[in-house]
This record gives structure tokens, sequence and C-alpha cells, in this order.
């Protein structure tokens, strides 16, 4: 990548108080754009595309019925702000409609119970299969939760906020928590925009699923156009914001973007930094897009 774009993604982050990692990948052309995208990252919610993606693959194969409905006991769900998380009575609901709330509004309990019908090997074993070795789960989402308390001690959540504790917190380290890569997660949507993770109609699909986030302060804040599709996945933790999707233009270009970001700052709402990362996803897919000719 040429430095004066990379400039223009770094002042993106640091003008937001931010520190980042970016990979652009042209779906069709191959071409990149990228800013420290081999560094290990802590992915946080960003791991349920993971998640759905080897439901989908399973599926694909014959090694699960994704209509599948399972019973969902109202106790015992993974905390979390939204879904199922937050909801008091008992439910039943197919896998895939678990698939489509832990992306819609990012569940951890619907994710969970996925991460308990599937299983962390597998999920693991899929993205080893589809040659991204350094993209690895190590917890479900009530895992996360729980060694987030831990490391919180006893002042709990009020923790999140004080800088002495956030430092103690073992999931903000891309060594012992869920992990990836930029350069990683954008090869596995490029494989799932491709078909190359699993063929239609299953491909279809995957790809409306991972179109129905409801989020768009992020990655979509980048590109507020009626004719432009963005389908993604956030990702937040103490001073950690992330997004990766993929943006669709009415020409047919199509690229995967994986933005991971932290913050200097411990507060809970910081809007330049998710603004941020649509405006770094921009810059790189304009600078793509330049390349291959569109306007």
């Amino acid at each position: 990548m040429n430095s004066p774009v990379r400039s223009r993604i770094t002042a993106a982050f640091t003008d937001a108080g931010l520190s980042g990692a970016l990979c652009a990948t042209d779906i069709d052309h191959g071409t990149t754009v990228t800013l420290a995208a081999d560094t290990p990252v802590s992915t946080a919610s960003v791991h349920k595309l993971c998640l759905v993606a080897t439901l989908y693959r399973e599926a694909a194969a014959g090694r699960l019925d994704p209509t599948t409905p399972v019973d969902i006991p109202a106790a015992a769900r993974a905390p979390g702000p939204t879904g199922l998380a937050v909801m008091r009575d008992a439910a039943r609901l197919s896998l895939r409609d678990l698939a489509s709330l832990a992306i819609a509004v990012s569940d951890n309990a619907a994710a969970d119970i996925l991460w308990d019908h599937l299983g962390l090997d597998t999920v693991n074993a899929t993205m080893a299969a589809l040659g991204l070795p350094r993209t690895v789960a190590v917890h479900n989402q009530a895992g996360l939760y729980a060694t987030m308390v831990d490391d919180a001690g006893s002042t709990g959540p009020a923790a999140l906020v004080d800088p002495a504790a956030v430092a103690r917190l073992t999931v903000l380290d891309p060594h012992r928590t869920n992990r990836s890569t930029p350069r990683e997660i954008t090869a596995l949507l490029t494989a799932i925009w491709r078909d190359d993770l699993c063929p239609p109609p299953w491909a279809e699909e995957l790809r409306a699923v991972l179109g129905v986030q409801a989020w768009s302060h992020r990655l979509a804040s980048g590109f507020p156009f009626d004719d432009v599709r963005v389908s993604g996945k956030t990702g937040t933790l103490p001073t950690q914001r992330h997004e990766a999707g993929v943006v669709e233009y009415p020409d047919g270009g199509r690229y995967a973007v994986a933005v991971f970001t932290r913050a200097a700052s411990t507060a809970v709402t910081l809007p330049a930094a998710d603004a941020a990362i649509g405006r770094a996803a921009r810059i790189a897919v304009d600078a793509l897009r330049a390349r291959r000719g569109g306007p």
C-alpha cells in the first residue's frame, strides 16, 4: 500500500485517540490495503463470524440441519445487553435463527447455544481448514465474561473504566483469548463471498444472515449511500472497538474489510472512535476502487 493511504488511515485512528490495525481486500481482484494486518488481535464478538460460518459449512456438508429447533430455558443464559440474554421467558428457535440473532444484535446467549452445539474444536478446525491458523477460539461468550469478572475483582463492572483494572483484563490480550488477525478475518469474509466456504444455496443464506446486523455506527458509517450494502459484525471490549464486514457497490465491486482498534480512553461511549472505523474503511476501499478504475 502506498504511504499516503497508510498515513491517512493512521491519521483517522490518531485523531480519534486510537491505535488500529486494518486489512481491506478487493474480493474479485485480490488487491489489498493494509495497516498492521498481521498483528494478532483479540476478536471479541467479531469471532461470531467464525461461529456462524462454521454452522453453514457444517450444514453444507450434511453434518447438521440448521432448521433444527432448540428449546431455550429462561435460566442460565450467557450475559449480554441484547437478544435472548435479556429476555425473561423460555423460547424455541432454530439453529439458523439463533445465528441471525448472534449477528443482528450480537446476542451472546444465542451465540453460546451455537458454541455448545458446534463445539470450540469444530470452529477452530474449520478455520484451520480454510488456511486461517491464527484464528482461534479459546472460550465462548459466557467464558469470556467470566474471565472479565475474575480479572476485574470485587469492584465489578465499575472497574472496567479504571485504567489499572482494564490493564489486568486477559480478554484484551490476543495470546489468551479469542483471536485472529485483520488479514485472516478478511480472508474468511472473502471465502464466504466467493462461495469457497460453502456452496449455494448455503452461501447465499449465510451472506443474508451476515447482512442483518442492526448497528450502523462503525463500518457502515463510512458508506452512507442507499445503493451500497454493508454486511458486518462488530466486536467490543473495554478500550477495544472492532468491525469486520463486506462493502458491496452497485457496480459489482466487493470489498472485505476488517478494522480493529484500541482507545487510549477507558470511557464506554466514544462516538469519535466508532466513526473512525468507518472513516478508515472508506479510505481503504476508495484506494482499492481507484486501482480497479471505479468511481
